[in-house]
């Protein structure tokens, strides 16, 4: 199983932009489809974007796309959550999350992260 820990969050303003990290370590990073889930006080935790094994196919929710990218490096371990034009409903506890099955990762990923805080300030 794959350990996964995120960085990179923060209070950044409207209009900001942040760069979530997620480290892998464990198992060959390459084998497993990564994604970004959100959960804001109060709501359920929901999927942001995925990315394929190898990077070539991403997914996102229709509320983040234009704004959000999600990439990763193979060679790094680490799979990256650019966001930008940030707005005060993007503010959140963010999660890193993987799978081997690149359709799991979107709903019912078996490793998750501890999360790191998104506040946007208006």
């Amino acid at each position: 199983q794959v350990q996964l820990v995120e960085s990179g969050g923060g209070l950044v303003q409207a209009g900001g932009s942040l760069r979530l990290s997620c480290a892998a370590s464990g198992r060959t990073f390459s084998s497993y489809a990564m994604g970004w889930f959100r959960q804001a006080p109060g709501k359920e935790r929901g999927f942001v974007a995925t990315i394929s094994r190898s990077g070539g196919t991403t997914y996102y929710a229709d509320f983040v796309k234009g704004r959000f990218t999600i990439s990763r490096d193979n060679a790094k371990n680490t799979v990256y959550l650019q966001m930008n034009s940030l707005k005060p409903e993007d503010t959140a506890v963010y999660y890193c999350a993987a799978d081997l099955s690149a359709l799991r990762v979107r709903s019912s990923p078996a490793s998750w992260g501890q999360g790191t805080q998104v506040t946007v300030s208006s």
